[in-house]
């Protein structure tokens, strides 16, 4: 549904995405991960028509960015991070407005603006006008302004932006909502918001795609975590199948240590550390998830 191709911005020697690539399915919910200034809200004012990209191409369909940016936004729903909105009109009118402006016809405005004041969890503040709500209640107006026209690609860029913890539940669940009709690109730097709504992420590094791949392709065996009283570095070694052992600091008085190996490999280490007369107080099976994903691929800006 959604073909990006070498997709680069420049801004004078700055570039702010390099040469990024990847396609994006109908109906799947994808998290742009990445930190502050990694590209995120570059690629989404790009994918929306805000933004000219210096090189590359997007395509949504069979349309295309540059030549059919009028069509694609039609079909978009789009939250940006600082979302603008009319502070002396009230939540409701402002909503009547933007249907208007996003080309809903006027007989539909009024079960479309109930159904996302609904949706939204608006209705005590429907009257009230938006100089006076709270940002958070303000970032759920944002989100309704996107779903009027009932797009079928929902862009959303930090959603959850200065919801407090029982408003973050309620997006969430929204997101969830959405995807049932949708294809929902959520764009932030949070780890928690992309692992409770997405089924893939996209992870973004100075500019550049480092990461591609689903959720849950990343929660796969990743090694075996050991706690010995002493250094078994020496028995781990004579074992065929360690590959490397990674030793680390822990405040507990024991020798820990990562040990690269098939997990099938956990029943020949404890018991070559137990006949080494060495005592075993922890073998566990290692999963890498997003956040040790995020930390490696960050470990390394770091050391590169």
């Amino acid at each position: 549904m959604i073909q990006v191709e070498h997709l680069t911005r420049r801004y004078d020697a700055f570039t702010a995405v390099n040469d990024v690539s990847f396609q994006i399915g109908q109906g799947e919910v994808v998290g742009l991960l990445g930190h502050n200034g990694a590209g995120k809200s570059t690629i989404m004012k790009m994918l929306t028509g805000f933004l000219e990209p210096t090189a590359g191409n997007i395509y949504i369909d069979k349309l295309q960015i540059g030549k059919d940016t009028q069509a694609i936004q039609a079909r978009i729903g789009y939250l940006p991070e600082n979302c603008p909105v009319w502070p002396e009109m009230t939540v409701i009118d402002y909503l009547e407005y933007q249907a208007a402006l996003h080309g809903v016809a006027p007989l539909l405005i009024p079960r479309r603006v109930a159904e996302v004041i609904r949706r939204c969890a608006l209705k005590e503040k429907a009257t009230a006008t938006i100089q006076t709500l709270s940002r958070g209640y303000r970032q759920r107006v944002g989100v309704a302004q996107a779903l009027l026209h009932q797009p079928d690609i929902i862009i959303l860029d930090e959603p959850t932006n200065g919801l407090d913890p029982t408003q973050i539940l309620q997006m969430r669940q929204l997101i969830k909502e959405l995807a049932e009709t949708a294809t929902v690109i959520v764009s932030t730097h949070i780890l928690q918001e992309v692992q409770a709504v997405c089924e893939r992420v996209l992870i973004m590094r100075q500019g550049q795609l480092v990461v591609d791949a689903r959720i849950d392709e990343l929660q796969t065996a990743h090694g075996l975590h050991l706690a010995v009283n002493q250094d078994a570095s020496q028995t781990l070694q004579q074992l065929h199948g360690v590959t490397t052992i990674t030793p680390h600091a822990a405040n507990d008085g024991l020798w820990h240590c990562h040990v690269e190996a098939e997990i099938t490999l956990a029943p020949q280490i404890a018991s070559a550390i137990c006949n080494a007369g060495l005592q075993l107080y922890t073998l566990e099976i290692q999963k890498r998830n997003l956040e040790s994903v995020f930390a490696d691929v960050n470990r390394e800006v770091a050391h590169g």
